[in-house]
């Protein structure tokens, strides 16, 4: 059986093993879940994740879920390059700082700066209140600067001059909020410049397809169907206002 990944390419978390994927070479089979349409909860997935998100991976018998959790499986299965988990056990810190820091930092800020800026006003018709939306925007402007500040100081990339799934995971995140239209980058050359590092070192046609989506974002709730997450609006008012 040929391995198998669950992915929606509007997930940040899907993006990234996508790419990590596709980069080395690694050949999988691309089961599409479209989270809008609610196919998470589909009996058949909950075979695969019983936690209902993406991504998940199937090899063979063996499922997993979590997406730091897959690319270092992949990374330990299919030996690629040092540089994406070092074996030095410096940048290897550097890298396991990072993504532990990430997951209540700039991935829950840049998720909620998206809700709040796209998917609550246009496919929930909800108004967001201005402090709300000016608390979001201070709490992600607040990780950003940790990026360039702590994490980036004036290296190349999170772990010293080459790519790693730091910076994978970092990219992902923050391109999040710009499809809700935001402006992230253009104050913040330091950034820009990491930015446009990894998109070198991913390949641009590889970066921009993972990320077509997501930049398309505002002209396709125009035509999205905004009752399929009218049975989880309570859910995401809660979560995000």
């Amino acid at each position: 059986m040929a391995l198998e990944l669950y992915l929606d390419l509007f997930s940040q978390p899907a993006r990234s093993v996508y790419i990590f994927a596709k980069i080395n070479n690694i050949k999988f089979d691309f089961k599409k879940i479209t989270l809008f349409a609610g196919e998470q909860y589909g009996e058949e997935y909950g075979k695969i994740n019983m936690m209902r998100k993406v991504p998940a991976m199937r090899d063979g018998e063996f499922h997993l879920a979590e997406s730091i959790a897959i690319m270092m499986y992949l990374s330990e299965k299919f030996q690629t390059p040092d540089h994406w988990y070092p074996t030095d056990i410096q940048k290897r810190a550097r890298v396991n700082e990072y993504l532990s820091w990430q997951h209540t930092a700039v991935r829950m800020h840049g998720t909620r700066v998206f809700w709040l800026r796209l998917m609550i006003p246009k496919m929930l018709g909800e108004e967001v209140p201005k402090d709300k939306m000016a608390a979001a925007l201070e709490d992600l402007d607040g990780s950003l600067q940790l990026i360039e500040e702590k994490f980036l100081q004036d290296r190349p990339f999170i772990a010293g001059d080459d790519i790693s799934l730091a910076d994978l995971v970092a990219i992902v995140e923050i391109m999040q909020p710009v499809g809700s239209g935001l402006v992230v980058f253009e104050k913040r050359p330091k950034l820009s410049g990491w930015r446009n590092r990894v998109r070198a070192a991913i390949g641009p046609e590889l970066f921009d397809e993972a990320h077509q989506i997501i930049l398309s974002a505002q002209e396709m709730v125009k035509s999205m169907d905004g009752s399929t997450l009218q049975p989880f609006k309570p859910k995401i008012l809660r979560l995000f206002l």
